[in-house]
This record gives C-alpha cells, sequence and structure tokens, in this order.
C-alpha cells in the first residue's frame, strides 16, 4: 500500500515538471509522514479505546488494587509505542532511496523505545509501590528507600543502553569502560550510596517508621517522609526539617514510639520542698491531718503500728526524737499518692509513686512519677498541670513551703 502511495505520489510529481530525485524524495517525505500520522491516530483510537473499556472496567471492580494501574498511566504509556512500531516497521518501505534518512529514523525510533520502556517501568514500580502502601506493613517498614533505588537502576540501565547502541558496542563493553570512571560515580553518587544503606538499616532493625515522634537535633515532631537521601520531620510548628537518612543511623536520635503504643505516657516532674518546714507532727497536727479523708485511714494505721513499736521497744516518747514519729513531709507525700491514685486519668496498672530525690541547695524534691492514659499532648500537659496545681496548694495545709528564689 506504501509502495503504490509512494508510486503514485512519483507520477503526478513527475508529470508536473519535477526531475527525478525531488520528485522521489517529496513521495517518499509525504508517505513517511501519512505513516507518522497514521501511528499517531492509532494511539490517540488505542487510547480511547482502553478509557472506555478497560479503564470503566478497573473502576467497577470492588478492589483498590487495579486503580492504581489507572493512576500510574501504566497504559497510556504502553500506548506511546504504537507510532514507533508502525515507524520501525514502514521505514524501509516509505524510504527506499534515502538509507541515511532511514539509519536517523531508526536510531531515533530505537532510542525512543529505549525511553518508553524505562517510563512503562517506572509506572510499573509505582504500581507496586502504590499497592505496598496501601497495607498498614508499609507504615512500619516503607520502601520509599528502596523504590527510589530501583528508579535509579533503571535510570542507569536505560543510560547505558543508549550509550552502547550509539556506540554500537556491547553493553558489557561500556561498562567495562567506564570502571575507569567509578572513583568520579562513586563521589557523585555518594550520598545516594549512603543514603540507600541508611533506609535498609532503618527498615531491617526498625528503627523509624511514618509516623513516629523523633526527637533529634533539631528536629522535634513526626516523621512524615522516608525516602532514600533523606529524612522529612514535621515539628510541632508545622516547620519542616530534612534530615539525611545516613545520620539517622549514625547519630543518636530519640523514638517515642514506645511511649505512644504503651499503655500510658509519663508523668516525672517535681516540687522542691524548703527543707526549714519540714518538721515532726504534733499531736495537734496528727488529729488535723486525720480531717483529711484521703488520708485519715492511713494516719490512723501509721499511729497505731508506731505506738506499738515505740512501746515494744521501750522507746521514752517525752522526747520527740525517740522512737519513731511521723512528719509532716512524710503525710504530705501519702496524701499525694492517695490523690493520684484516685486519678481516674492515671493508668494504675503502670508504676506510680511519690519519691524524695537527693537533697540540694533549694531544697528536697519531690518527684511524682506516674503515666497519663491519654497520650495526647494538649490534653497530657493539662493533666500534669492539674496534678500540681493541686499539691502546690496543698502544701500549706502541711505546714510547708514550696521552694521560691527570691529576688
Amino acid at each position: 500500500m506504501i509502495t503504490k502511495l509512494i508510486q503514485i505520489l512519483y507520477n503526478l510529481f513527475s508529470n508536473m515538471g519535477a526531475s527525478t530525485y525531488y520528485a522521489s524524495m517529496i513521495s517518499e517525505a509525504i508517505a513517511f509522514i501519512a505513516v507518522l500520522v497514521v501511528g499517531i491516530l492509532l494511539l490517540y483510537l488505542a487510547r480511547f479505546i482502553i478509557k472506555k473499556t478497560v479503564y470503566k472496567f478497573i473502576l467497577k471492580t470492588e478492589t483498590k488494587y487495579d486503580d492504581q494501574v489507572i493512576n500510574n498511566k501504566v497504559l497510556m504509556r504502553i500506548c506511546l509505542l504504537i507510532p514507533v512500531i508502525l515507524v520501525l516497521k514502514c521505514t524501509h518501505t516509505a524510504l527506499p532511496d534515502f538509507p541515511t534518512a532511514q539509519r536517523f529514523i531508526m536510531t531515533a525510533s530505537i532510542l525512543y523505545i529505549i525511553v518508553v520502556t524505562t517510563m512503562v517501568l517506572f509506572s510499573v514500580v509505582n504500581v507496586c509501590s502504590d499497592i505496598y502502601n496501601m497495607h498498614q506493613t508499609a507504615k512500619v517498614k516503607p520502601l520509599t528507600g528502596l523504590v527510589q533505588t530501583i528508579k535509579i537502576i533503571l535510570i542507569i540501565i536505560c543510560v547505558l543502553l543508549i550509550i552502547s547502541f550509539l556506540m554500537g558496542k556491547r553493553i558489557s563493553s561500556v561498562i567495562i569502560g567506564l570502571g575507569t570512571l567509578s572513583a568520579v560515580l562513586l563521589l557523585v553518587f555518594q550520598n545516594v550510596i549512603l543514603g540507600f544503606v541508611g533506609s535498609i538499616q532503618l527498615t531491617l532493625n526498625d528503627m523509624l517508621r511514618i509516623g513516629d515522634w523523633i526527637v533529634m537535633d533539631k528536629a522535634d515532631g513526626t516523621v512524615t517522609e522516608i525516602n532514600l537521601t533523606s529524612v522529612k520531620v514535621q515539628n510541632f510548628d508545622n516547620t519542616i526539617t530534612t534530615i539525611p537518612t545516613s545520620s539517622m543511623v549514625t547519630n543518636q536520635f530519640t523514638n517515642w514510639r514506645g511511649m505512644s503504643e504503651g499503655g500510658g505516657r509519663r508523668i516525672m516532674r517535681s516540687i522542691t520542698i524548703d527543707t526549714s518546714s519540714v518538721k515532726f507532727c504534733t499531736p495537734e497536727m496528727i488529729d488535723r491531718f486525720k480531717q483529711i479523708e484521703r488520708i485519715s485511714s492511713f494516719i490512723e494505721q501509721k499511729e497505731a503500728d508506731i505506738a506499738e513499736y515505740n512501746k515494744a521497744n521501750n522507746i521514752d516518747t517525752s522526747n520527740i526524737v525517740n522512737g519513731r514519729q511521723q512528719t509532716n513531709l512524710g503525710v504530705f507525700r501519702a496524701y499525694i499518692l492517695a490523690y493520684i491514685n484516685a486519678n481516674p486519668k492515671l493508668n494504675h496498672n503502670m508504676t506510680m509513686m511519690v519519691r524524695q530525690l537527693q537533697p540540694n541547695e533549694f531544697g528536697i524534691p519531690l518527684q511524682v512519677y506516674a503515666f497519663s492514659l491519654d497520650k495526647e499532648w494538649v490534653k497530657y500537659e493539662e493533666l500534669q498541670s492539674d496534678i500540681f496545681d493541686h499539691i502546690i496548694a496543698a502544701a500549706p495545709l502541711f505546714d510547708l513551703k514550696i521552694f521560691q528564689r527570691k529576688v
């Protein structure tokens, strides 16, 4: 058919007075353009048919996996091969008298096929990645770094194939020839290689997941992306910090995932008691403390234990330092412990205690150690503040003073 078209055009231009050379050139050029136009029309026809049939079928299915084929344009990119395949088949027939043009078109067509095939493979990789990301496992073991590495390898293969074809050599010969540039390539791709190794270590050792709250240097927030060369962290002020993936392995960082997945968020805060306000309890103080419902039974039991001990050991209680006696600080500790034990917003299945820390120049630190059931930051801080508001306000009722530096 193409040969007949060329012959008709050749006769037409010859009858119009064109020389043999120009008549042949114009007729063959028009025939080639016609082949190219037909290929482009077939491309759009194929895309139209796919959209009206395959796409509609995919969209009607219940599964969302096949939707990724549409989202990543796999079939659309495969259709890009239709015009070039037609051109390759018809070039020799359309341009029989112009071997130089044939070679140029054949070379360009093959290079086009290599590039488009790489694009199709990119889409296939994206489909696999998107399907994997639809599972919860992707949050535990993200494959962003691996996907990016595969794409880099595809690009390298594409470039090597192009160089091999243009030089007319085997791809193995090209690779050997590039061996002398290995040092330069290692230098250029140093960050990529380190990032790839780092991302593998992060994934295999489960050191980091998307959604983890981490603290590292100037980063303090949630991990939003883990890729080949960097980790993106959205801080609490909504700024974005980018950390090299390799440094996540070589440097220290804090991951709060254990707290998020655990039964509560830890409260570990202290108030400092003025040492001069600590004293033994007098009978009047004991009677007053017994009026506090949370510790009334505790004081009665404690008083009974102390009286029994002092009597059993024949201790002279006329001097208050003899034997065992209660102190206002000890009673206050018991009160705080009873107070947090009665708080429904704390996890009572985890450690709860009130303890003294090492005294210092400011006084005696009294620490509350407990776990909030609600791990959300704002509610956690509200609960912690409520607890210490009460403790600070209650301290004077036990004749205790909170240390405050005087200016």
